[in-house]
């Protein structure tokens, strides 16, 4: 299908008379086309299409029907449902109230190609452009972050069952794509465990029984791969996708030791970041922070902190779950200055923050971070009774420290942390902390009778002591208050639009789910905020309203 460039046509006069009398107050849809317009323009998606084709229905329309989409918790077919048979969404899209409408398929069709000509982040990027136009977005101002754990659109199975349906998803395939070589290299039983899918009360309760299951299905995924791999077997099998799936798999869970496959113990398996939990989605990982543990994806949602203006959603980023807030820093900030709205101040919390980012954000982007620097968590700083690291005094051109008591230390060796962070290991000199009367404020090591800091590199550590210094002020425990609202804005996501459970499988899909939903809120934020809805606040309990005047 080709582009063929139309001008957008205003609201047809009869669309417009049946809508204002039957929504006399209007609705978000409504509002939306009269106070934003189309939002979107073919030009907008040109890249996506050939030049050459049968003409494709108007791609701005299918942009803004997959914001409403998103907004309103509609399937593909709801949604094409709902653009033939209501008022509404004919005045958003402007048509004829006889318009038939389109085919379901269409809409998944339109999603396919904004990921393969990665044209997803103009769902938000054009709406952020009218939004700069209109005035109530700006640069250099206040955008704070915040992250949440989203579901995959599968089920989270334990070791044993991922390697049983992983052997079941592979023959199934191969079953399709290689008929005929499948039945020259299979067995009987696998036709009793292809059908159902596998359950972890279907497996032998009994660990002994259990661990020969382990063995019998092991060495069954062993033969099939042994099969694949022979210098006979076609050499197109070994490029199927749930062949490599069924190889990793086998190599994360299964080892050969004294010619013998075993079971690999707990801790002998690949990290969280590369352990395949499920063979239906390979993008989708095991997370867990504090209580909550999950396999899937994080989203990190910035969105700005004005008060005179609306909360708009600037920024969104799909990681996989166990990677860590600090890693999506440097990239939201790269994002935000691709959009040209770098903040002058981004509030964020804990797992955003680190000695490094302090700096590099105010280094490379000129902003501001904003979080609680993590502390120091030696027993002098914890217990404040004895010397910290913070009261040594560094000379970086002379690489040299000088204790609270005036010694100056005898060596300076660069080394890397068991984080990866580049640091600086300063010792001193044993002879003068034996006869050091400030010796138990310092260390209470026999063992080794001396002192030994660790910082980070000159410019990281002083980043983070200046951050440490002013998180006790009232002025930025006020400032970092106000990041608490963007939980509001994932709540407000997860209760209203599913932000929380993929919808779809891989990563790519999700991570476009996410941003047609920061649209979506992106709409509705706009909407009531020109009909003039104030702010939400923070909500409080009976109980506690009733007992504050007395606390």
């Amino acid at each position: 299908m080709s582009l063929k460039s139309q001008p957008i046509n205003p609201v047809p006069e009869e669309t417009v008379r049946i809508a204002r009398a039957v929504y006399p107050k209007g609705n978000v849809s409504i509002h939306m086309r009269d106070e934003l317009g189309t939002i979107y323009e073919d030009e907008s998606f040109a890249a996506l299409f050939p030049k050459d084709g049968q003409p494709a229905e108007a791609p701005w329309r299918f942009a803004l029907v997959t914001i409403i989409q998103f907004a309103e918790g509609l399937s593909d077919r709801q949604a094409a449902d709902a653009v033939r048979g209501r008022i509404y969404l004919k005045y958003a899209l402007g048509l004829e109230l006889s318009d038939s409408g389109f085919d379901a398929s269409v809409l998944s069709e339109f999603r396919a190609r904004l990921i393969a000509g990665q044209g997803e982040e103009q769902l938000l990027t054009a709406m952020l452009t009218l939004f700069k136009q209109r005035g109530w977005l700006k640069a250099r101002g206040k955008q704070r972050t915040d992250s949440t754990h989203v579901l995959a659109k599968i089920r989270a199975l334990n070791r044993l069952v991922c390697v049983g349906e992983t052997l079941r998803h592979t023959l199934k395939c191969l079953a399709i794509v290689a008929p005929e070589w499948l039945r020259e290299h299979s067995q009987p039983e696998w036709a009793d465990c292809s059908g159902v899918r596998l359950e972890d009360s279907r497996l032998p309760s009994g660990e002994e029984e259990r661990q020969e299951w382990i063995r019998h299905v092991g060495q069954d995924g062993a033969n099939v791969l042994s099969a694949l791999y022979e210098p006979e077997a076609p050499a197109w099998l070994r490029e199927v996708p749930a062949v490599e799936i069924l190889r990793r798999v086998w190599t994360q869970n299964y080892l050969w030791s004294e010619g013998k496959l075993c079971w690999r113990a707990a801790d002998n398996i690949p990290p969280a970041t590369l352990y395949l939990s499920s063979p239906y989605d390979v993008d989708a990982h095991y997370g867990k922070k504090r209580t909550t543990s999950w396999v899937g994806f994080k989203v990190h949602l910035t969105e700005t902190r004005e008060k005179d203006q609306p909360h708009l959603i600037t920024h969104v980023e799909t990681t996989t779950a166990p990677i860590s807030d600090d890693v999506s820093t440097p990239t939201i900030h790269e994002g935000l200055r691709h959009k040209g709205l770098l903040p002058e101040q981004h509030i964020v919390d804990a797992g955003y923050v680190d000695a490094q980012l302090f700096h590099q954000s105010q280094q490379d982007y000129d902003i501001d971070l904003v979080g609680p620097p993590h502390p120091d968590v030696k027993w002098q700083a914890r217990q404040q009774t004895g010397f910290a690291a913070g009261q040594f005094a560094i000379d970086w051109q002379t690489q040299q420290a000088v204790c609270p008591e005036g010694h100056a230390s005898m060596s300076w060796t660069p080394a890397i942390d068991n984080r990866h962070n580049e640091v600086i290991k300063i010792k001193f000199s044993t002879k003068d902390c034996q006869s050091c009367p400030s010796r138990p404020l310092c260390t209470h090591s026999t063992r080794v009778p001396r002192r030994t800091i660790t910082v980070r590199r000159e410019q990281a550590h002083q980043a983070l002591q200046r951050a440490r210094a002013r998180a006790t002020t009232e002025e930025v425990k006020t400032l970092y208050a106000q990041r608490a609202g963007v939980e509001g804005t994932i709540s407000q996501g997860v209760r209203v639009m599913g932000l929380r459970r993929s919808r779809y499988i891989g990563q790519e899909k999700t991570h476009l789910q996410h941003v047609a939903t920061a649209a979506a809120l992106n709409i509705v934020r706009v909407v009531r905020w020109q009909d003039g809805v104030p702010h939400a606040q923070t909500r409080h309990s009976p109980l506690l309203q009733l007992l504050r005047p007395v606390a």
